[in-house]
C-alpha cells in the first residue's frame, strides 16, 4: 500500500496508532496535526542516519508514554 503524501499516511494511521514518529522537522508546519487522532513525535537530530537519532531513544520512550492525540512533541530539541 503506497501513500501519496504524509497527509494520507497520517490519516491512515490516525485511530490505529497512538503516535507517529518522524525525523521530518517540517511535518508539523505542513500538516494540521490538531485534526487527527494521533500524536506526532519529531526526533530532532543533526542527520537522519541511525547513529544520530539513536541516542534520543530513552527520551522518546518517556515521551511516548505521555502523548496526547493532536499534539506535536519534539525529542532532542
Amino acid at each position: 500500500m503506497g501513500f501519496p503524501d504524509e497527509g494520507a499516511l497520517l490519516a491512515e494511521a490516525s485511530g490505529q496508532f497512538d503516535a507517529f514518529v518522524t525525523t521530518d522537522q517540517r511535518l508539523s508546519y505542513q500538516q494540521t496535526v490538531a485534526k487527527i487522532q494521533l500524536a506526532v513525535v519529531v526526533l530532532v537530530a543533526r542527520r537522519n542516519r541511525i547513529e544520530f537519532p539513536q541516542p534520543l531513544v530513552p527520551e522518546l520512550r518517556r515521551v511516548l508514554g505521555q502523548v496526547k492525540p493532536g499534539r506535536v512533541y519534539r525529542v532532542g530539541a
